[in-house]
């Protein structure tokens, strides 16, 4: 993606070097910042690369998130 078309801030996007799914924080030099799902240490992204996460993305980026949490519950 190109600076202009950064997504906005909170955007779920799809990281195809990670593989992962990640909230869109900002750009920083030359890369995008993302973060996981439910929360977690960033990442750097290119930016050149990332996209808008599909719906299938999106809903096994918050299961995984929700059984992260539920696992610290127990």
């Amino acid at each position: 993606m190109e600076a202009e078309t950064a997504p906005e801030r909170g955007a779920l996007v799809y990281d195809p070097g990670t593989q992962r799914v990640g909230e869109y924080r900002d750009t920083t030099g030359p890369y995008a910042m993302l973060r996981p799902v439910g929360g977690g240490r960033e990442w750097q992204a290119d930016p050149e690369r990332i996209r808008p996460a599909t719906a299938d993305e999106r809903l096994a980026a918050a299961l995984k998130a929700a059984n992260r949490r539920s696992e610290k519950a127990l």
